[in-house]
């Protein structure tokens, strides 16, 4: 049985820095895609970032060049290292796994609906 486990949420003040981890048991990191959502209060979830089962990257346009996203098959840790916080940061965190998105071949992030499994999320807070 798979099972996904973030950690590393907390509160931060703008500017500063937050690294996200998701511990994924279970889960054969050498399948699909796996990635981060995130939704705040009165908002859709919506993608982050996300990395395929070859290490290839894609980010949100709003996190782009703040956020890393990486994973360890070894340690079984998905993470994302998020730098210059914005309050428009804030919002509760998920980890997901098991996207059959083709990264290489088709545009965008991979929609929530085609991930197969999801963390209870970590609440980040970002204020001003």
């Amino acid at each position: 049985q798979v099972q996904l486990e973030e950690s590393g949420g907390g509160s931060v003040q703008a500017g500063g820095s937050l690294r996200l981890s998701c511990t994924a048991s279970g889960y054969d990191y050498s399948r699909h895609c796996m990635g981060w959502f995130r939704q705040a209060p009165g908002k859709e979830r919506e993608g982050v970032a996300v990395i395929d089962r070859d290490g290839m990257t894609r980010y949100a346009d709003s996190v782009k060049g703040r956020f890393t996203i990486s994973k360890d098959s070894a340690k079984n840790t998905l993470d994302l290292q998020m730098n210059s916080l914005k309050p428009e940061d804030s919002a509760i965190y998920y980890c997901a796994a098991d996207s059959p998105f083709l990264l290489k071949v088709t545009p965008g992030l991979p929609p929530a609906y085609t991930y197969q499994y999801w963390g209870q999320g970590t609440q980040v807070t970002v204020s001003s």
